[in-house]
């Protein structure tokens, strides 16, 4: 296929962008219904997520022709060492946007959103206008929550890279004091801002929110939290 033609490159982009979020989208349909005790639909859901994979994965090969590997015993070390250096090179791509460039522009977006939905809807329909802003509250705080997982994630992937050049070997740095991370979604408590919108005031230490407190974004209990390591090139 010929990736020189940019229409076809950007279909083949948004085509993958479409079947991945249809596949996340219906994994969270199958756990809805798995709550709701109606497992013949779940399975329907993860079935139907399971073939909007392997219609992403289609798309992505056309894209990365490189990365398409039909025999991996015929690749030398180095070949092998070549690919998977390109994955990791794509992921930090991908995580460093999101942190750099995609989460503060979404969490700028959503602070202006909040106030002019507010100033609109304030005459006619108070109550909407406030759960409107309330959304908008949220989002913003969700993306400013992101920002510094997509970080962490692109430094860990730094590190993989420059060990799987033979620079040493992925390690954790110590625990970075009053840090911690969650273990279900990579989010990271900074005791400096807290979580206002839970009632935790900024200089809250760790240790001190209630036991009932929950992650801000997935809802995780607090006991799944543990002190924050930055990924860390170590020695051979």
């Amino acid at each position: 296929m010929d990736l020189s033609k940019p229409s076809t490159q950007a279909n083949l982009e948004a085509a993958f962008g479409g079947e991945s979020m249809a596949n996340r989208k219906y994994l969270f349909f199958a756990e809805v219904a798995k709550q709701l005790g109606h497992s013949e639909l779940a399975k329907l859901f993860r079935d139907t997520a399971n073939q909007e994979t392997e219609h992403a994965f289609a798309h992505f090969r056309l894209l990365h022709p490189e990365l398409v590997v039909d025999n991996p015993a015929s690749l030398s070390d180095s070949q092998k060492q070549q690919v998977l250096a390109r994955c990791l090179e794509l992921a930090i791509e991908g995580e460093t946007y999101e942190y750099t460039t995609m989460y503060p522009e979404f969490a700028a977006q959503a602070r202006l959103d909040r106030d002019s939905g507010a100033e609109a809807e304030f005459t006619e329909q108070i109550s909407e206008s406030h759960e409107h802003a309330g959304v908008f509250r949220t989002a913003a705080t969700n993306f400013g929550l992101l920002e510094p997982v997509e970080h962490h994630h692109a430094d860990r992937y730094s590190v993989a890279l420059e060990a799987l050049q033979g620079l040493g070997h992925l390690g954790e740095a110590p625990p970075v004091a009053g840090l911690w991370i969650c273990k279900v979604c990579g989010v990271i408590y900074n005791p400096a801002v807290g979580d206002p919108d839970s009632g935790i005031a900024a200089g809250t230490a760790f240790e001190a929110i209630p036991d009932d407190w929950s992650c801000p974004i997935c809802g995780t209990r607090k006991a799944n939290f543990m002190p924050y390591r930055p990924a860390e090139l170590q020695a051979a």
